[in-house]
């Protein structure tokens, strides 16, 4: 006898695959895979590789709802990394194709990460040594840029910002969003968070300037509010955009809750569609209260205080976990990472353990076969 679908015995619905609607898009579920750094454009020329193809695509398979592709920077300089994927030059735009489209075949959403590192680039990775300090010049480094000339921990001391080269910026973020559309991805994700360059500006204990993008609170999220605004004029009208933040730096006196809720009212009223809530990374050895759903309460308060789509991540590793998140109102949306690099079909197997029907999980057709039953 043949190995045919068998019929499911399982009944019963899970929050985790409700399908969720941000603009003209409809992503199938709200277990997504968050942006995650990979240092792996191998020759340093921001293209992705065959790697990329595989580590995104393998996880559209796998039954994501949507793939949050990694921080990809606007310049050249905007790297974390030299081995940073980018979208600063007409001349990438093809080796994204490939990945975009066998992606969405599959029935997920393509989201891309837009990053400008500031302070925190030019540093090593893997592939390079240089890990946890900054790439020496003579190895592929650069001068990095800030909004004022204060180190992250031992970092190379950056150049601070003129107000024409945050202009410029802004322009950056403008075009790389626009080829990111002319590619096919579904949605735009700004990354403001972690400690990179528009999270730096946000931030009052790494910000010390003095003009209009110094100081007062309006004054510090300007850059942030112009680059949405610059993303939104270019791209078309259905397209969501996604604001990545750190709700708290974990430091007295610094960027935390209140300040994020407070964006996030703003974002809303410029056109950001979901806050992606994440914390930390601002400031240099600070001690983070790391643990299981350490960071679901922040996306709840930015949820219920600003009155926005959010999303949660936080070493959230397990099914029921996660369901508890979304049924609780902490969240829209789920984001499995480092669990998803041990496992790319971790949504499978969530719909097993929550008891979804084969037939109504995110299977690929030519895997049903091998459904968990």
């Amino acid at each position: 006898m043949g190995e045919g679908k068998k019929p499911s015995k399982k009944s019963g619905s899970a929050r985790l695959f409700e399908p969720i609607t941000l603009r003209g898009l409809t992503v199938r579920n709200r277990i997504w895979l968050p942006p995650m750094d990979t240092y792996s454009a191998s020759a340093c020329d921001g293209k992705p590789t065959p790697f990329h193809y595989q580590h995104y695509v393998s996880r559209a398979m796998g039954g994501f709802g949507m793939v949050v592709v990694e921080a990809t920077a606007v310049a050249p300089e905007g790297r974390i990394s030299p081995c940073d994927l980018g979208l600063w030059d007409d001349a990438q735009m093809d080796a994204w194709r490939w990945i975009v489209s066998d992606a969405k075949k599959t029935g997920a959403a393509l989201a891309v990460q837009l990053n400008h590192a500031g302070r925190k680039g030019s540093t090593g990775c893997f592939s390079l040594g240089f890990q946890g300090a900054s790439v020496p010049r003579e190895f592929g480094g650069w001068q990095t840029v800030a909004p004022s000339a204060k180190a992250f921990g031992e970092y190379a001391v950056p150049r601070e910002l003129t107000v024409d080269e945050i202009h410029a910026i802004v322009g950056r973020f403008r075009d790389a969003a626009w080829r990111a559309a002319q590619v096919g991805f579904d949605a735009v994700q700004v990354h403001a968070a972690h400690g990179y360059l528009l999270s730096q500006f946000l931030d009052p204990l790494v910000n010390e300037r003095e003009d209009e993008y110094g100081g007062s609170f309006e004054n510090r999220i300007r850059i942030v509010v112009e680059v949405v605004d610059a993303i939104r004029a270019v791209i078309p009208d259905d397209m969501p955009v996604l604001v990545r933040v750190s709700a708290t730096d974990w430091a007295a006196g610094g960027w935390d809750l209140d300040q994020t809720v407070s964006l996030a009212k703003v974002l809303k009223k410029h056109g950001v569609d979901m806050i992606d809530v994440s914390t930390g990374g601002i400031i240099a050895d600070v001690t983070v209260p790391v643990k299981p759903k350490y960071q679901v309460p922040f996306s709840e308060q930015v949820r219920s205080r600003a009155d926005v789509s959010t999303t949660a991540v936080g070493l959230i590793t397990k099914p029921k976990q996660a369901e508890k998140v979304l049924k609780s109102g902490a969240a829209d949306v789920v984001e499995i990472g480092r669990a998803a690099l041990r496992d790319p079909y971790w949504p499978l197997r969530a719909a097993d353990k929550l008891g979804v029907p084969v037939e109504e999980a995110p299977y690929q057709p030519q895997y049903v076969r091998g459904a968990f039953r």
